[in-house]
């Protein structure tokens, strides 16, 4: 099996594994619980968070652990946006985010809150002379992606988090999760307030991740308890918390060597797809090591992810949230490209286990692919 699709989940570790499974088994009292099972599930869940924090360079208590991403950007847009809804009702995004974050500002929007946009350019990338923009007197919240999970753009946090130094009433809130262990990133040195990782995406089980809270005060979600500085009511997934902290250590270990060879592979696939008619390279050259977008004129995505899969070879069309919705690719119609493209778009994305023996592998099954698809479809010369 080669496995190229590791922008939508990645194949949790081993080691992180084992010790998920060893905490379920060793460490399953309630960490509330005042008896010594409870205060052993307490304190092995106070040292994953404090290793979290040192690899996110923040403070132990900024750490909200959380199911995952979807739960963290929700937890940041609403939680910020209802805990300063006295000082304003305007928050900025881009028409480039996660769903998770556009859901989440759209559901403000339908109370009340004005949402600002802001539109990429051709390669995905929006300017920190937008946000100075599109800022406010009643702006509460700037919320944006790293790395764009189609295309690999890379947006200019550090710069945003500069421009936002002349505004401190307004919380900064930046999605990580395609950017960590990819394209190195400081919360203190970019000023971001909020910053959302998911572990399923660095070889950690589903259902972890985290939200960063280095400044701000934020509105829970839900309620019945105090856990998670009353930001997450519920039982605290102690094992998960262990889990992620170690695949974090783990990522970050290796991550300048790992991110190297993500980006010799990269270039490699975009200069061999690059030969054959008809192929669109969507991703801009200032793209993180692991995403490659392109579109094929003339052929359906799902065709070739279709053919790919019989030969245990797995790609993806857009994002894993939104791929089942057949309408395109909303990202590379916002940046914007034609419409063509952003309905044959494909993506590739690498991970630290992937090899030069994957990439070979897939460029053969490509061209023996793409000449079928294409002489069936009588649209292109080899």
């Amino acid at each position: 099996m080669i496995y190229l699709d590791n922008s939508a989940t990645t194949r949790p570790w081993r080691s992180v594994l084992d010790t998920y499974i060893k905490v379920s088994e060793s460490y399953f009292g309630n960490p509330s619980s005042l008896h010594p099972l409870g205060g052993e599930a307490d304190k092995l869940l106070d040292q994953s968070r404090a290793q979290t924090a040192s690899l996110l360079g923040v403070n132990k208590k900024d750490i909200i652990f959380t199911s995952g991403a979807t739960e963290a950007n929700n937890l940041a847009v609403k939680g910020a946006a209802e805990a300063r809804k006295h000082q304003g009702s305007h928050i900025i995004t881009t028409s480039v985010e996660h769903p998770s974050v556009l859901e989440a500002a759209a559901a403000l929007e339908q109370k009340g809150w004005e949402v600002t946009r802001l539109s990429p350019d051709k390669n995905g990338e929006i300017s920190p002379e937008q946000v100075e923009e599109a800022l406010r007197m009643d702006t509460v919240l700037v919320s944006c992606m790293h790395v764009n999970n189609e295309t690999g753009s890379i947006l200019p946090v550090e710069k945003i988090g500069e421009c936002l130094k002349k505004h401190p009433k307004v919380l900064f809130h930046v999605d990580y999760v395609q950017g960590i262990g990819k394209v190195p990133l400081s919360m203190t040195e970019s000023r971001i307030d909020l910053l959302t990782i998911s572990g399923h995406k660095f070889h950690c089980v589903k259902g972890t991740g985290v939200l960063a809270v280095r400044r701000g005060r934020l509105e829970p979600l839900f309620h019945g308890g105090t856990q998670e500085n009353r930001l997450r009511a519920g039982t605290e997934n102690t094992a998960g918390a262990a889990a992620l902290a170690k695949a974090m250590r783990l990522l970050l270990d290796g991550s300048r060597e790992a991110a190297g060879r993500m980006r010799s592979l990269n270039l490699l696939l975009e200069e061999k797809l690059s030969e054959w008619k008809g192929v669109e390279i969507n991703s801009p050259k200032n793209r993180a090591p692991h995403i490659l977008n392109f579109s094929v004129a003339g052929i359906k995505p799902e065709t070739v992810v279709q053919a790919l899969a019989q030969k245990e070879i797995y790609i993806s069309t857009t994002s894993a949230c939104s791929s089942k919705q057949g309408s395109g690719s909303r990202v590379l119609q916002a940046m914007p490209l034609p419409k063509e493209r952003s309905e044959t778009a494909l993506r590739i994305s690498l991970s630290e286990e992937t090899t030069r023996e994957d990439i070979d592998a897939f460029l053969l099954a490509w061209e023996e692919i793409y000449e079928t698809t294409a002489r069936k479809g009588k649209q292109y010369e080899i």
